[in-house]
């Protein structure tokens, strides 16, 4: 248990300290990443539907009213400066700050003390602009002149140019009247939480304070990341703010660890998922939760089956002790033409671990190789990655149990169809596929492919072998197998004659000169 928490603390203590400095969730990443140059620099459009129930009516906002009865009456109205709106025949009706419902609610009421029987129709088909201003921690401090149904979420998508260290869950906006309100726009955003998401007032000020303290909820939640401190914040509450636990959660241990009050010590906590509903368990700056998976949580015990079976598919093994044998047999056999000479397992275990001289070899001319270099070069080129070395032919043929490896989840087994067939490679005079012919010799496969061509190495054959890969020298070779390469290499060719010839000219021509300039010094001196 000690080991353990030295590592964490050497894990946590470097992560903390950056958190202090850096807030990461995904609803971040987009609010940070907008186009300067497509933000709203005037004014901002009304779109989408109105609340009712939440949006007050004021001066400027104007209705159409429609009385239906013998003959219809249609007409508009607009709140005036003083917050009331006129009605012929009744007079005004105050409406400031009234909710839409109730302002229409009034209406309707007030229409029918003078008409009876009558269907009153009362819609708001022109919404008053309103005055505000933004500041704090973002880059465009600026007063802003939009609609009035217009929420705190349009203002920071279309106007407002956030920093990195901008503070979402903690936005200020104070009215006229001098009310201070403050909103977590994270919770709207993650649960749409619509008490976060205010409509705008004439004159409110929006603040949007700079990121201080940090919390970080990392694990099986559904959004894990740094997030702003928020106070008196329950620990409850901000795993609902990460979206709630994955389904692997292990809710018997969450863990906490916190800075004590000297800011430098850490100490662990533990609390299980009934805790924390029952103790309304507060968090502190600097707070690391984290939560873990449930140990093994429905991993996939299976093996695929690919290729020349008679049941091809998923098989369910128990890891580690199921055998080759025993799924080959559940999956029915093989069929006919399966070739249990390239048979083989792959196993993703390892299939990524790196191979840093086999990544510097590959960049490397031959001719700066050492010859050890190069043979681990090509003997890394011919592995297949992930292979598991079984010998399919000596365990089911021969039944060399020697062969019946054990397999491991994600295994897969792959039967390809037999190779009737011998590549020709090379120098010969009709390279390609020649029918596998048992006891056929080397020369025998060449004399099928028409005898060597005129520039073929003979004293240089090599055989590769279909199943390893492996060049093998012809006078190493007993005997030539279905899928095997014979690879007959080129001769050397010389100088081609105009190339001669043209280096003779310059030799002669060289010679002439010496010639020609020693008889001229030979003259000179008589």
């Amino acid at each position: 248990m000690y080991f353990y928490s030295l590592v964490l603390s050497l894990v946590l203590i470097p992560t903390i300290l950056f958190a202090q400095s850096s807030v990461s969730y995904p609803e971040r990443a987009g609010l940070l990443s907008k186009d300067s140059t497509a933000l709203a620099s005037v004014s901002l459009a009304a779109d989408g539907g109105i609340d009712t129930l939440t949006f007050r009516v004021g001066t400027g906002d104007r209705f159409l009213i429609s009385i239906v009865g013998l003959e219809e009456v249609v007409f508009n109205s607009e709140i005036d400066r003083e917050g009331s709106i006129y009605l012929p025949r009744l007079g005004n009706i105050y409406l400031k700050n009234d909710p839409l419902y109730l302002a229409k609610e009034k209406i309707s009421t007030s229409l029918r003390k003078i008409y009876k029987n009558v269907e009153i129709h009362i819609s708001l088909i022109e919404i008053r602009k309103i005055k505000i201003s933004v500041a704090g921690d973002i880059k465009n401090t600026a007063e802003l002149v939009i609609y009035a149904n217009s929420r705190l979420s349009d203002v920071i998508s279309r106007y407002i140019w956030l920093n990195p260290s901008s503070n979402l869950r903690k936005i200020k906006i104070v009215s006229e009247d001098e009310e201070i309100k403050k909103y977590d726009y994270l919770k709207y955003l993650r649960n749409a939480d619509k008490e976060n998401n205010p409509y705008l007032k004439d004159r409110d000020f929006i603040y949007i304070d700079k990121i201080d303290r940090t919390i970080s909820v990392i694990g099986a939640v559904k959004f894990q990341g740094i997030y702003e401190f928020v106070e008196n914040e329950y620990l409850f509450d901000l795993i609902n703010v990460t979206g709630g636990f994955l389904s692997k959660a292990r809710l018997d241990t969450i863990e906490v660890v916190r800075f004590e009050d000297d800011f430098i010590t850490q100490t662990t906590m533990y609390l299980s998922y009934q805790e924390l509903i029952q103790n309304n368990f507060l968090i502190k700056n600097g707070d690391r939760i984290i939560v873990r998976d449930i140990p093994r949580y429905m991993i996939d015990n299976s093996v695929l089956i690919e290729g020349f079976v008679k049941y091809p598919g998923v098989y369910k093994i128990t890891d580690d002790e199921t055998t080759l044998f025993g799924v080959i047999q559940e999956a029915g056999g093989f069929l006919p033409n399966a070739s249990l000479q390239d048979a083989f397992v792959k196993r993703e275990i390892g299939l990524s671990d790196d191979d840093p001289e086999f990544e510097r070899l590959k960049i490397i001319p031959r001719a700066d190789m050492t010859d050890d270099e190069y043979d681990y070069f090509k003997s890394k080129s011919r592995l297949r990655k992930g292979k598991v070395v079984a010998d399919f032919s000596a365990l089911f043929e021969k039944n060399d149990k020697s062969e019946n490896i054990k397999l491991r989840r994600n295994d897969v087994i792959t039967v390809p169809e037999k190779k009737d067939f011998v590549t020709l490679i090379g120098q010969v005079v009709n390279p390609g596929n020649v029918p596998y012919r048992p006891n056929f010799k080397i020369n025998d496969y060449i004399k099928i492919g028409g005898g060597f061509a005129w520039r073929a190495l003979k004293s240089d054959i090599r055989v590769i072998k279909a199943n390893t890969g492996e060049w093998v020298d012809a006078d190493d070779v007993t005997e030539i197998e279905p899928g095997d390469g014979i690879w007959i290499p080129e001769d050397p060719p010389g100088p081609k004659f105009w190339v001669l010839f043209k280096d003779v000219l310059v030799v002669v021509g060289q010679v002439a000169t010496v010639v020609a300039a020693t008889m001229a010094v030979v003259a000179s001196t008589r």
